[in-house]
């Protein structure tokens, strides 16, 4: 069973589904898990740790995976992103901030650009530096984004505007999406498909300790929250524009809305954060997921994640059809 959009015909892919290049849960093995499945895997790059990044560019089993960087961390390692470029040609997605400094470089390697975007005005500087592929991320998702706009309406804006002006840019939906319901609603919003991200963070193969993805499975979409704390405490100089969105914990509940004393007693609180982190405490290390953790309720392999969205946005697309009537 297959979905066929011009998505698919773009990238050379059976289905219309990319996984989103989290870090640290996208590393090699999910990233080439996806691509096994006829999905496209992305690498999480991330804040350009090159350890990292060798460590899991070496599992990656799958020639057809491609690559994600957070755009103003790898700005700061150019070599590092014209490596990623050349290693995994599949496709480069930048995400959080102006791509015009880095597309010229994706767009010489002959290498697919995909642009995450949340406005409007990113689509269209997007469009402007050549993106071939923008992701219309609503605030419902996981990790960090803008509180700007929701998928649903937000999709359809991006869709509409790319017609008018860039009819041979693509547009795929995120923010939210877990299943084949999700699918279904994004290619009739206009979408040529979607971006997964905590899905794919609750399988399997993604990097995330046993205890967190426990967490996510008994947890609701109203449990999570828009925050700055953890960046506060890793120090990670994240434009003052974005948040990120995470399940609610005790260090949340603790520090949220009290940022400024936070500030100034960080160094503590990284170490117990760090030290969380490896022993697997999320009351206090951070579960970086979204509202679609809500409709999370096991752990498949990403194979397992890809064939059951297709199948049900199949059915979801069909079982109606017939018995469509409209009124004159």
């Amino acid at each position: 069973m297959a979905i066929k959009t011009r998505l698919t015909d773009f990238f050379g892919i059976a289905h219309p589904i990319i996984l989103a290049p989290m870090t640290p849960a996208a590393g090699g093995a999910l990233a080439s898990a996806v691509a096994d499945a006829g999905a496209l895997g992305l690498l999480g790059g991330g804040y350009a740790d090159r350890q990292w990044y060798d460590e899991q560019r070496g599992k990656v089993t799958n020639p057809k995976v491609g690559c994600g960087f957070i755009t103003w961390a790898v700005e700061n390692d150019p070599e590092l992103f014209d490596r990623a470029l050349q290693d995994l040609p599949k496709a480069m997605m930048m995400s959080f901030s102006d791509p015009a400094k880095l597309a010229p470089r994706v767009k010489a390697a002959g290498v697919p650009l995909i642009c995450q975007i949340h406005t409007l005005e990113h689509a269209k500087r997007a469009i402007d530096v050549g993106a071939d592929v923008l992701v219309a991320q609503g605030t419902e998702a996981g990790g960090h984004g803008l509180t700007a706009r929701s998928t649903m309406p937000f999709v359809p804006s991006v869709v509409d505007l790319v017609s008018r002006t860039a009819p041979s840019v693509l547009v795929v939906a995120a923010g939210g999406i877990a299943d084949g319901r999700g699918l279904a609603a994004s290619l009739m919003l206009g979408a040529d498909g979607i971006l997964m991200g905590t899905r794919f963070w609750a399988t399997q193969e993604s990097l995330i300790h046993q205890a967190a993805k426990d967490k996510v499975v008994a947890a609701s979409g109203d449990e999570t929250i828009r925050t700055t704390v953890y960046d506060i405490v890793r120090e990670k100089a994240w434009p003052e524009i974005y948040t990120g969105r995470l399940l609610r914990n005790d260090f949340i509940s603790k520090w949220h809305g009290r940022e400024s004393e936070l500030r100034t007693m960080h160094q503590d609180e990284r170490a117990k954060v760090d030290a969380a982190w490896e022993s697997g405490d999320y009351d206090t290390a951070n579960v970086t997921v979204g509202e679609a953790v809500g409709l999370i309720n096991d752990l498949p392999s990403a194979r397992d994640v890809v064939t059951r969205t297709i199948e049900e946005a199949s059915h979801r697309l069909t079982a109606y059809s017939p018995s469509l009537r409209l009124a004159s």
